[in-house]
C-alpha cells in the first residue's frame, strides 16, 4: 500500500523577491523536510535550511505551544513560511517612538 501524498507549499519572501513553491510530500513529512525537499535553496542559497525559523501560516513553529519545525506533521494544504531574521527589535522600535512622541510634545509645551 503507497502512502498518502500532501499537497503544501513552501514560501519565502525578501523585500525585493518573493516565492511560492507547490510540492507534494508523503504524509507524516515534517516542515523542515519539506523545506529541504521544495528546492527552494535554488533561489535563496542565502537560507540555512537547517537552521532557519519556519511557520505555517503566521504561526511560528515551536512558540505557542506548536510543535518545532522537525516535529510540524504537515497537513493537506499548509502553507510552510521561511522567515528572515528581525532587522529591527519591534520593541525597541515602539520605546524610541514613544520617547521621540513624548519628546515632541514637551517642545509643544
Amino acid at each position: 500500500m503507497s502512502e498518502k501524498s500532501l499537497k503544501v507549499e513552501v514560501a519565502f519572501a525578501l523585500p525585493e523577491k518573493q516565492k511560492i513553491l507547490a510540492l507534494e510530500v508523503q504524509d507524516g513529512c515534517s516542515a523542515r523536510e519539506a523545506v529541504k525537499q521544495s528546492g527552494i535553496k535554488n533561489d535563496f542559497p542565502e537560507i540555512d535550511l537547517e537552521t532557519a525559523p519556519l511557520g505555517i501560516f503566521g504561526n511560528a513553529l515551536g512558540k505557542r505551544g506548536l510543535p518545532a519545525a522537525e516535529e510540524y506533521k504537515l497537513k493537506q494544504g499548509d502553507r510552510i513560511e521561511i522567515y528572515r531574521p528581525l532587522i529591527a527589535d519591534p520593541k525597541e522600535v515602539r520605546r524610541q517612538r514613544a520617547a521621540e512622541a513624548k519628546l515632541k510634545q514637551e517642545q509643544e509645551s
